[in-house]
């Protein structure tokens, strides 16, 4: 198989949406644990440290998507100056790296977008149950 130079050229656009759409859970989930620490502090609860695990997992999830993301755009730029020096067969490889390193990254969201559905589950139980016993309350 034969690449040239618009081969790896066609992921750059992707690659950016990814670290973009990774920068704003990564900042969304920031906010987060701002706010939780400023809860604990004021009620000590102790539901707030397992949410605030939670999101420290979370967190280090999309570090490593971002590290991915990001091997993965310098190895398609590796790949495009790969080619230009003349490199085809190393250009292959690299390319290759490059999207496998966008798999991984694609799978690390995966992963951390399951842990982030479990601890919303988690969440609506517990309102579940408070709203269960606001009713029994009531009768």
């Amino acid at each position: 198989m034969e690449i040239t130079l618009t081969t790896p050229a066609l992921l750059f656009p992707a690659i950016s949406l990814l670290l973009l759409a990774y920068t704003n859970r990564f900042l969304a989930l920031a906010g987060l644990v701002r706010n939780l620490k400023t809860q604990y502090q004021e009620s000590l609860n102790p539901n707030l440290l397992g949410q605030i695990s939670n999101l420290r997992t979370r967190i280090l999830q999309i570090r490593n998507m971002q590290a991915c993301a990001i091997l993965s755009f310098f190895m398609c730029v590796l790949t495009m100056w790969l080619l230009y020096n003349g490199e085809q067969l190393i250009a292959k490889y690299s390319f290759g790296a490059s999207l496998l390193l966008l798999m991984i990254s694609l799978f690390i969201s995966l992963r951390e977008i399951q842990i982030s559905v479990k601890a919303l589950e988690i969440e609506l139980s517990d309102l579940e149950e408070l709203m269960k016993e606001s009713k029994l309350k009531q009768n």
